[in-house]
C-alpha cells in the first residue's frame, strides 16, 4: 500500500491499484492525497492495428492494463492508463536510442502536438468497467540543435514517450499547454476525481 503522507481532501472507500509502475503517475496520485497499491500490468503493450486511431489505441491499451491487474485484485478498483504524443496524426512512442530520441525532438521543437491520455477504471466484484481519455495540445520552442542533444545527453528523453519530460527538466522547452497540464505528466487527475467519486470510491475526508 502506497500510504500517503499528506492529507488531501479525499479519502478512499475501498482499494485503489494502480496499473503502472510510472513514477509520475504515482506522484499524481500521492499528491492528491490518496492511499493506493501499486501493481504493474505485466501484460505487453499492442503495436497499433491497420486503420486503427491514436485514441483508439490509447484506449486498447488502457484497458489491457487495467483488466490485467483487476483479475489479481478483484475486490479492488484497478485504474490503467495509456499515454502517447501525436504529431500530425503519428504516435511518438519511447525512444530507441539518443538519436531516435533526438529525431524526435526535432521534429517536435517550434510546433504543436497532442498528448493523450486513455485511462480504464475496473471494478470486477461489481462488474464495473468505465473508460475515459483526455487531450492536451502542447507548443515546444525552437531550439537550437546542441541545445537538444545538451539535453538527450541528460538521458532523461530516453523513457519517455515524445522523447521529453513536461514536469522535469524538458519543462524549459514548453512553451505553453491547452488543457489539462498533469494529462500530459500521464493523467488527468480531474477526470481521475470525477470518476472515482461517481463510483463512490473516494469520499471528502471527514
Amino acid at each position: 500500500m502506497y500510504k500517503c503522507q499528506c492529507q488531501g481532501p479525499f479519502q478512499t472507500t475501498c482499494t485503489l491499484v494502480l496499473a503502472s509502475n510510472s513514477p509520475r503517475r504515482q506522484g499524481l496520485l500521492a499528491g492528491l492525497g490518496l492511499d493506493f497499491v501499486v501493481r504493474p500490468s505485466e501484460s505487453q503493450e499492442t503495436v497499433p492495428r491497420p486503420g486503427e486511431s491514436p485514441l483508439e489505441y490509447a484506449e486498447s491499451n488502457s484497458r489491457l492494463k487495467a483488466l490485467d491487474v483487476a483479475q489479481r485484485y478483484p475486490q479492488a478498483v484497478s485504474l490503467g492508463a495509456d499515454t502517447i504524443v501525436v504529431l500530425n496524426g503519428e504516435i511518438l512512442g519511447k525512444p530507441g536510442d539518443k538519436n531516435d530520441a533526438l529525431d524526435m525532438l526535432s521534429r517536435l521543437a517550434g510546433r504543436s502536438h497532442e498528448v493523450i491520455t486513455s485511462c480504464c477504471m475496473v471494478w470486477p466484484e461489481k462488474e464495473i468497467m468505465v473508460e475515459f481519455s483526455a487531450s492536451s495540445f502542447v507548443w515546444l520552442a525552437e531550439q537550437d540543435p546542441n541545445v537538444l542533444r545538451a539535453y538527450v545527453a541528460t538521458g532523461e528523453p530516453l523513457d519517455k514517450a515524445g522523447s521529453y519530460a513536461v514536469q522535469g527538466i524538458g519543462a524549459f522547452m514548453v512553451e505553453r499547454i491547452e488543457g489539462s497540464y498533469s494529462n500530459v505528466v500521464g493523467l488527468p487527475v480531474d477526470k481521475i476525481i470525477k470518476y472515482l467519486m461517481e463510483l463512490k470510491v473516494l469520499k471528502l475526508r471527514e
